[in-house]
Formats: structure tokens, C-alpha cells, sequence
């Protein structure tokens, strides 16, 4: 039977016999030119579909396995989707960059996020989301780690979660800066990668009980 293959960011799709692949594009952030490449290479090796995925990527779907490293060297990117137990990159809005609303610059932050941390081994994955105001169009209060910009800076969230039994993210620390920022959530992921087994964030911090959590942080 054909599996995911992780090494090449390949997953096996419904009719068993083809697999899907997504380019890693920061933030869903892309020129006319890459669009245009991904579009070619979808239809020169047949893919099925192309999929605009909930993470602000853009899948390709329904290629063959003997496709898989020739599309890759094609595309000349990185893989960013189906990696595993791994920091995921960030997901994040426009912020203050192209948005009248933002209060802080996600754009910035969200690259420096996946500069510091993306695919770091862990216990289970962790999905950060970074939105620029309160409107939290990044899903903040849902992540693993979540941000939310104001006027005063970032206020940020843990142990958020998607998925069969959702969570909301608690509230671990109110206006940061971005250097702040990228200290706690560095220690967040350390502390987490050194404790836990196998449980997602949030499910770890309840084990253990948040404010304990927090002071083992601070």
C-alpha cells in the first residue's frame, strides 16, 4: 500500500495511487510570477487540482509518485505542508503592512516566526497564528501560540487547537514587543519539546495546569 512520504512533503490521496504536495509561500504571500510557475507545473505533470488551503498555501494534488522530485525540482521551493511533529509555519494576516485595521506588523513578525522556528522537531505539532488587530483574521485564538496586535503591542495566547475537541487559547502575556515576543514563544517551545511526549499544547498545559505552566516559562 502507497503512504505519506514526509521526507518529500507528499501525501497519499483518496484514489490511493496519486499524492498531494504544497509549496511552502510565507503567508500566502505570492507574485504573478510563482503563480504562474505552479500553474504550469500543476498542468505539465497533470496534477488533478489545485488547492487554496486553509494555511494560505497553495496545494497541488493528484500527481503521481514518479512525478514527485521532478515537480519539486521544477518549482525550485521548499515543501511546507504534511511535515510532521514540527513547528508548522506561521499563519498571518496582512497587519499594518496593506491593512487600514492592523495595529501591528504581522507581515514582519510572521517571516520572523518562520525564520526562528519553522519545522523544529517536537513532541506533536505546533501551529502559531499571528493577526495584526483584535479582528484576528490568523485564527490566533485557536493556534498553539497566538498573536494579537494593539496599539500597545502583542498580546499572546497558548494552548489553542482546531480540530475534533476545540480550544480557545489562554491569555499568557499582553503588549510585547516583537523581541518579546520571539523570546517567550522560543522558551514556549522549548520548555514544551522538553516535557511532553506526544500531547498537543494546550492538552499539555492542562495537564500540568496553566498557571504552573506559566511560572515555568517566566
Amino acid at each position: 500500500m502507497l503512504e505519506n512520504i514526509l521526507e518529500k512533503g507528499a501525501v497519499i490521496q483518496k484514489d490511493m495511487e496519486t499524492y498531494a504536495i504544497i509549496p511552502y509561500i510565507p503567508g500566502g504571500l505570492v507574485d504573478s510570477a510563482t503563480l504562474i510557475k505552479i500553474a504550469n507545473i500543476a498542468e505539465k505533470y497533470h496534477a488533478k487540482t489545485l488547492k487554496v488551503t486553509s494555511n494560505q498555501r497553495i496545494a497541488i494534488i493528484g500527481i503521481k509518485y514518479g512525478d514527485i522530485d521532478k515537480i519539486w525540482e521544477d518549482l525550485d521551493m521548499k515543501p511546507e505542508g504534511f511535515i510532521g511533529k514540527k513547528v508548522r509555519s506561521a499563519k498571518f494576516c496582512p497587519g499594518t503592512t496593506y491593512c487600514k485595521k492592523g495595529e501591528q506588523d504581522a507581515v514582519k513578525m510572521g517571516m520572523e516566526i518562520d525564520e526562528n522556528f519553522q519545522g523544529m522537531e517536537l513532541p506533536n505539532k505546533i501551529k502559531i497564528g499571528v493577526s495584526g488587530c483584535k479582528n484576528s483574521c490568523a485564527e490566533s485564538a485557536v493556534k498553539d501560540i497566538g498573536l494579537i496586535g494593539t496599539k500597545r503591542g502583542w498580546n499572546l495566547l497558548v494552548g489553542g487547537i482546531c480540530g475534533i475537541k476545540p480550544m480557545i487559547g489562554q491569555t499568557f502575556a499582553t503588549n510585547l514587543s516583537d523581541g518579546e515576543v520571539l523570546g517567550i514563544i522560543s522558551k514556549i517551545i522549548e520548555h514544551y519539546k522538553e516535557n511532553e511526549e506526544n500531547k498537543r499544547l494546550g492538552r499539555f498545559i492542562n495537564k500540568i495546569g496553566f498557571e504552573k505552566f506559566k511560572s515555568e516559562i517566566i
